[in-house]
């Protein structure tokens, strides 16, 4: 299966649904299997969102720890308050607060930064969790002191063909699953995905929480996706280029181990990157990154693109001939040369976003032009990938050298 298809958003967005529906479709044996073993089932939810915690540590992936911490005390409560009949005591009162505050919490992740598990943040959001089990505390003591006479005919109001959790928390689970499946397919982040996985599981748990072992296997499934997540994550921060979103240099060496038979690489500068970096600041340097990045993901023909490093880029036509490159490659200079990048002095910009808006207009914003300079070489030149890259790199010297804003093919001379 190829790495585009598995880190495609329908797939991250489909995956964690075809593992559900095959287990569906296998309770009766989930169900013996786990009888056979509740030990071990019972305990295994733990073990996979305390190993997630770690992974997350050695990553520096709070955010993901934040939601498997989130997974573990939901489990823990699970466990150890709701093992008694839900129209028992305040059993079905502690499984609705549980199923409304889980989606929260969990979103409440993306108001923080990834950093270190021992960051200011991680702590602040191990705070809120204490919040959130303090007014769990103090509602359900009212709840079994008298108070909330009404609350089993109204709020905790359920239909029983479709669940015992009340109706309301059904259709606002379902809905929190629907919201985090947008995230998914729209911004398709690794943390999209772990967070839509963690709320379609507990929310599968708790709609059908009559259901014998339905917590243990719900959590586990859950814990195990957290932890393929977080190896996925890694996988991405090792090869891919934080800023750009584009294959870095590590992934590039890996893909001309095989380039075929046939290929052409081109690598790409920036034009005057240094001297518009020092003019315009770091920051700016940056979005031109971004911008020329995004430009070069719609070149044609089927290439790769990777950062190789600095204002540089390499892309990999495989199949492709030099000339046949340079067409697709041509159309992407002009593209960049044409397209206007609007810089704001951010000093003077105003705090207040309504009366900045009122000044877009102000003549603190200009826009300037990027160029790129571009050389190509094939493997009717050099056989070998490694030392094509270093004849376009060549050409690439050749077309800086000739003007820039321009296009050189390696040559024998």
């Amino acid at each position: 299966m190829s790495s585009s298809l598995v880190t495609s958003p329908w797939f991250r967005f489909t995956f964690p649904l075809m593992l559900l529906a095959a287990i569906w479709y296998g309770m009766n044996n989930v169900i013996v299997l786990t009888r056979a073993n509740s030990g071990l089932a019972g305990g295994l939810p733990y073990a996979l969102f305390l190993s997630s915690i770690a992974i997350a540590f050695i990553f520096k992936q709070s955010r993901m720890a934040m939601v498997a911490c989130t997974m573990l005390i939901s489990y823990w409560v699970i466990q150890y308050r709701l093992q008694s009949p839900l129209y028992t005591g305040s059993t079905l009162l502690e499984l609705s607060i549980l199923s409304f505050v889980l989606p929260v919490a969990c979103l409440l992740s993306y108001a923080f930064k990834n950093g270190d598990l021992l960051s200011r943040a991680f702590f602040v959001y191990l705070i809120l969790l204490a919040c959130f089990g303090l007014w769990a505390y103090v509602t359900v003591d009212y709840y079994v002191s008298g108070g909330y006479g009404s609350l089993k005919d109204t709020f905790l109001f359920s239909v029983p063909e479709i669940s015992k959790l009340p109706f309301i928390l059904v259709l606002y689970l379902l809905a929190m699953v629907g919201i985090t499946g947008i995230f998914v397919l729209t911004k398709n982040r690794i943390m999209d995905v772990f967070i839509y996985t963690a709320i379609l599981m507990s929310s599968t748990t708790f709609i059908f929480f009559q259901l014998q072992f339905v917590s243990s296997t719900m959590f586990s499934l859950s814990g195990a996706l957290m932890m393929l997540y977080l190896i996925s994550a890694s996988h991405e921060m090792a090869f891919n280029d934080q800023l750009t979103q584009l294959p870095g240099r590590h992934a590039l060496e890996i893909d001309l181990r095989s380039p075929g038979r046939k290929f052409a690489i081109a690598m790409v500068d920036i034009d005057h990157f240094k001297s518009f970096n020092d003019s315009y600041g770091h920051d700016t340097g940056d979005d031109v990154l971004k911008l020329v990045a995004s430009r070069i993901r719609l070149v044609k023909g089927k290439a790769k693109i990777y950062r190789y490093g600095g204002e540089e880029f390499t892309i990999l036509f495989k199949g492709k001939t030099a000339e046949q490159a340079k067409e697709y490659l041509e159309q992407i200079r002009q593209d960049i040369e044409q397209y206007d990048l609007v810089i704001r002095d951010s000093d003077s910009r105003p705090k207040d976003d309504k009366y900045g808006a009122t000044k877009r207009s102000d003549n603190r914003s200009q826009s300037v032009n990027i160029t790129i300079s571009v050389g190509v070489c094939d493997s009717s030149l050099e056989k070998r990938a490694k030392e094509a890259i270093k004849r376009a790199d060549e050409a690439l010297y050749q077309a800086k050298k000739a003007g820039r804003n321009r296009i050189k093919i390696a040559s024998y001379s």
